[in-house]
């Protein structure tokens, strides 16, 4: 490996060196550091020794572009015929020494027992945190579970909280893991807090973070000013985004990445603030020009009309750009490339930025703190924050990265100040059982095995360990009851083995204390032979309090276990008017009457006959319920600790025995073909097959039918309907086996499928029709979210193709008809 450090441009770091060193003696390593902080170094070392070595290697990303990047890298390393890629929707040079794929695609091979792992040596997870995604989270999971025990893993993460649980879950499964953990940023982050300030009109650019000794605290310039904003008429307004942008380049503070939720707010932003600004020269908007053309050369050109080309363009040309997922992957990459160059100043982006690909910039703008997830608003975790904000500081040109958080009246600034100062939050599994997973455990595992294998997940290995801490404190709550039992028994005098008899009696004398204080009123004396007082209120609730005031004008309050021994009703005073026992006058006036008073004959029913003895009682059969309860409640919880993903896996397979595609611990022929489908509706498109919903359809028709597997609405969209009167009769049977499958998994308490939606049926349709992209959108902007859709389609249409004979041939014709002009140009992506 020293020949490949030798090679290195630059000098590498201590925890590069590190990682290299245990690579390089074949340990499997965890590598968690900061974004941009040069973890893929570990990667291509590692890719570096297999191929040396004559192995090959697999390298992993979570999202097509990401694979695309690391593809385009390793190609200018080890040349075309060296580097292959497998997204699903694209296979290039498979065969090669290194490829470059999504997770799917590996756990797809390892499922399928695939003769092409026979050779590989290495394999490498980048973005391994993507292991807490709910909903793709697991795939990353089934690879560390189930790749063979003699395959070297380099699992690389952002900063995690919880690096050293990850890794012993990582070395029960795999033996030698090394953790490498870094966590100074190579460029440091300053993070800062813009406001709009009416009353002086003007931005306001302030440090959240004021270093005191050492340590950062809260800016008490920033607490000082907002609190000045407080009242009916707000000071504080959030900026608006030319706003921010003019701001940071009067302080130098460009190219900035801004991030906003929003593909919408993406592209809004962009040209509003290409429209009021330039950021580049005339040479440098030519050379923009020249590079997008020759980025785009490959689409057509009424393709490039309906994608908005030259609007798009125009944007460019002026230093500013957009980048997200509803853009042709041609588009985000010509962004990518004159960003990294330098020609872009800004880039309003969305989350998927942050994931991996190499953009860093001076500054990162936050638009807000809370994300929509499709149901409800949630604020960031500190996770994110070091994930977003990773991209601010350029290693070699700039001191310190600038991270910039926008007011919001709706988070306040602690709040802010405690996201950007935790750094990070613990990696939590997503992993729960699927049809498909069920499958394949049985074809290729005993039951005992499988729910060994179950039983090995992230999820279950950090249940365990919750577990044995709950026990551990159960143990000790135990020993703590039987210790505190033991004072009691001493205290009251009593034999521990009579003490349960003891407190059982003292729960008449409470209910009896209860009664009492229950019965009181405004006016009422209490008291004893020594003390006596006048009830002032009574409070609400099951066990009121009572306020009290003594003959020296003193006010107290009073739980019913605390009255003392023979307290007894004496009488009633009348109370003065207006009634007002906070103020001093009226509490004087009615100790004065208070002393004044004689007491009436007691009756005994109105006496309380409680000794000082049972009062105890009482309380001590309180305090010793009350650890009882909470014993009891840590008890429980470590009970359903662990055990559930097992658990949830039994309800699979009933589900699944229940439907015909498991016999006992066999699969049937259904279950065998259920094996080969990976999409999320794996178990409702198998089924859908099996009753033969697709036969006879035509291509046209299969891929507008099947589109409801892959497509599922944004917030903003509009309501599909089918294109044919035949492929609507298709979508109401489809729809009634959906239904069927919910309602069966809502009775074995099973996580519900989502609902089918028919939204882009008649785009599928129509584009498999032959009919150009121009013709099918009036947005420009849908386009890249239809081209995304359609490989998303094509995937899915090909696993039919290669697991359905019955749909095969329609299948195929219909992949041919679908990846065409736009659609196949994104293919690599």
């Amino acid at each position: 490996m020293q020949a490949f450090l030798d090679g290195l441009p630059f000098e590498p770091d201590r925890f590069q060196l590190d990682a290299v060193s245990a690579v390089d003696a074949g340990r499997s390593v965890v590598v968690t550091a900061p974004t941009g902080s040069g973890k893929t170094v570990i990667a291509e070392a590692a890719i570096a020794r297999a191929v040396a070595g004559g192995g090959r290697a697999f390298y992993t990303a979570p999202i097509k572009a990401l694979s695309n990047q690391k593809f385009g890298d390793l190609r200018s390393v080890y040349g075309d015929d060296g580097v292959g890629l497998l997204t699903g929707d694209n296979v290039v040079n498979g065969d090669a020494a290194v490829v470059v794929m999504t997770t799917e695609v590996l756990r797809n091979m390892i499922y399928a027992d695939s003769p092409a792992l026979d050779d590989v040596t290495t394999v490498v997870l980048d973005e391994v945190h993507y292991l807490q995604d709910p909903f793709r989270g697991l795939v990353w999971e089934e690879v560390i579970i189930h790749l063979p025990a003699r395959i070297q893993l380099v699992s690389l993460s952002a900063t995690i909280a919880n690096a050293g649980e990850f890794t012993e879950w990582m070395r029960e499964r795999r033996g030698a893991v090394d953790l490498i953990s870094e966590t100074r940023r190579p460029v440091p982050l300053d993070s800062h807090y813009m406001v709009f300030d009416r009353h002086r009109d003007r931005t306001e650019l302030l440090p959240i973070f004021k270093d005191a000794g050492g340590k950062a605290k809260l800016n008490p310039q920033v607490t000082s000013l907002l609190r000045k904003g407080r009242g009916r008429h707000r000071r504080f307004a959030v900026p608006r985004r030319l706003e921010v942008v003019e701001h940071l380049n009067t302080l130098g503070l460009l190219p900035t990445i801004y991030f906003i939720f929003s593909r919408a707010g993406c592209d809004q932003a962009a040209q509003r603030v290409a429209a009021a600004r330039t950021f580049t020269t005339d040479d440098e908007a030519q050379l923009i020009e020249a590079h997008a053309a020759a980025r785009t050369a490959h689409l057509d050109t009424a393709d490039l009309a309906a994608l908005g080309y030259e609007t798009w363009v125009d944007v460019l040309r002026r230093g500013v750009g957009a980048h997200h997922a509803g853009m042709v992957p041609a588009f985000k990459e010509t962004v990518e490339d004159l960003f990294a160059g330098g020609y872009l100043k800004v880039v309003f982006a969305t989350e998927t930025l942050a994931l991996g690909i190499n953009m860093p910039a001076r500054t990162v703008v936050i638009e807000r703190l809370t994300k929509f997830t499709g149901e409800t608003h949630e604020l960031l975790q500190p996770g994110d924050y070091t994930q977003l904000t990773g991209r601010a500081g350029r290693r070699g040109i700039d001191d310190e990265g600038t991270a910039v958080v926008l007011y919001s009246p709706h988070v306040p600034f602690d709040k802010v100040a405690a996201i950007a100062a935790t750094g990070s939050h613990p990696l939590r599994s997503g992993f729960q059982p699927t049809y498909n997973m069920a499958v394949n455990l049985i074809a290729n595992y005993g039951r005992e095995r499988a729910e060994e294998l179950l039983g090995a997940s992230f999820a279950e290995f950090a249940a365990a360990r919750r577990r044995r801490g709950l026990d551990a404190e159960t143990a000790r709550q135990e020993a703590d009851f039987a210790e505190a039992r033991a004072r009691a028994a001493a205290e009251l005098g009593v034999d521990i083995d009579v003490l349960d008899e003891t407190l059982a009696a003292s729960s008449a004398i409470d209910a009896s204390s209860l009664t009492f204080v229950q019965s009181l009123h405004p006016g009422d004396v209490i008291g004893t032979d020594q003390q006596r007082s006048v009830v002032l209120v009574r409070g609400y609730g099951t066990r009121p309090r009572l306020l009290l005031l003594d003959e020296e004008a003193g006010l107290r309050r009073v739980k019913p276990e605390d009255l003392a021994p023979g307290t007894s009703l004496q009488g009633t005073l009348t109370l003065p008017e207006p009634f007002q026992p906070r103020e001093p006058i009226f509490q004087h006036d009615v100790a004065a009457e208070l002393r004044a008073f004689r007491p009436e004959t007691v009756s005994p029913d109105e006496a309380q006959t409680a000794t000082e003895s049972d009062v105890m009682a009482v309380k001590w059969a309180k305090r010793l319920d009350r650890r009882r309860r909470e014993m009891t409640r840590v008890r429980r919880r470590a009970e359903r600790a662990v055990g559930g993903i097992v658990d949830d896996f039994g309800r699979v397979l009933r589900l699944l025995d229940d439907w015909g595609y498991v016999d006992g611990w066999s699969l049937t022929a259904k279950g065998e073909r259920l094996r080969f489908v990976y999409t999320e509706l794996d178990l409702l498109m198998t089924e859908s097959v099996e009753r033969s919903l697709f036969d006879g359809l035509s291509p046209q028709e299969l891929a507008a039918v099947v589109s409801r597997f892959v497509y599922e609405a944004r917030s903003n969209d509009e309501p599909g309907d089918w294109p044919t009167a035949a492929v609507a009769d298709v979508g109401k049977r489809l729809v009634a086996v959906s239904d069927e499958l919910r309602g069966a998994e809502a009775a074995g308490r099973l996580p519900e499928s989502r609902p089918i939606d028919p939204g882009f049926s008649e785009a599928a349709y129509y584009w498999a029709g032959g009919t150009q992209l121009m013709d099918l959108f009036e947005d420009e902007f849908a386009a890249g979210d239809f081209v995304r859709t359609c490989r998303q389609l094509l995937d899915v249409l090909r696993q039919l193709r290669d697991a359905f004979p019955s749909v095969a041939r329609s299948a195929g014709e219909a992949i041919r008809a679908i990846d065409r002009g736009v659609v196949a140009a994104g293919g690599i992506e």
